[in-house]
């Protein structure tokens, strides 16, 4: 489709937002919508990276409060990313999309290492890549692995899907009063300590020049529409 504002993206799916209505785990159904969408992506021509959070599973900060070591914690939280990572998958790969699981773990039995290259060419004939077990490292959140991964794969907009239709000044859940903000500056973002992404994760997109849309992935057709040009949620970038 020649009317698309990118031809690549790296799509942040927090856990949270694969949970539905439920208080823990994978809702079949809300996976099942969103391999939907990427599907409509991907056969747009979009070439597609993928980023799924752990907080459905396991968080690796929330474990480390509860007396759990930090870094355990975090392995723990990797590997929960690893499994939401291998439901999408096949969720993709039951309506047709190819999809490959590359994880910054090695588990070979598993899924595939991350290896820059290979994602690359995953990318360059079309398969979604699904990127899996945050940097490998503790410390490191999965906004963070995100906006690493967006940058190495060259990603030309990072989009962060969320249960909001954007950033607001306060939370809108608690507060019907908070400002909504169609666009800002990454040093605003920073300034401000606004509920975008970790610091590091928008350090990262300022310095490389990335693009940040925030959005809401449960309105079904968002996310194409958005690639169509649209103005969907709230975009972070260098500001006018």
């Amino acid at each position: 489709m020649s009317n698309l504002i990118c031809s690549r993206i790296l799509l942040k799916l927090s856990g949270e937002a694969l949970m539905g209505q439920s208080d823990f785990g994978i809702d079949p159904g809300v996976i099942a919508r969103v391999a939907d969408e990427i599907s409509g992506l991907t056969s747009a021509g979009v070439q597609v990276g993928l980023v799924i959070g752990g907080g459905n599973i396991f968080r690796g900060a929330g474990l480390a409060r509860s007396g759990i070591d930090r870094v355990s914690g975090d392995h723990m939280g990797m590997l929960a990313t690893v499994m939401n990572s291998l439901a999408m998958q096949d969720s993709l790969m039951k309506i047709g999309v190819d999809a490959k699981v590359m994880s910054a773990l090695r588990m070979d039995q598993v899924c595939e290492y991350y290896v820059r290259r290979n994602a690359l060419e995953y990318l360059r004939r079309g398969e979604v890549v699904i990127l899996a077990a945050g940097t490998g490292n503790p410390y490191f959140t999965t906004d963070s692995a995100a906006s690493l991964r967006a940058v190495e794969i060259r990603a030309q907009l990072m989009i962060k899907a969320t249960k909001v239709n954007g950033v607001y000044s306060s939370d809108p859940v608690s507060n019907p009063d908070a400002a909504f903000y169609p666009r800002l500056s990454y040093d605003r973002v920073l300034a401000e300590g606004l509920q975008v992404m970790d610091a590091t994760a928008i350090v990262l997109c300022r310095d490389n020049g990335l693009p940040l849309r925030i959005m809401n992935i449960n309105e079904p057709g968002a996310l194409m529409r958005l690639m169509q040009g649209e103005q969907v949620g709230s975009l972070v970038d260098k500001g006018e």
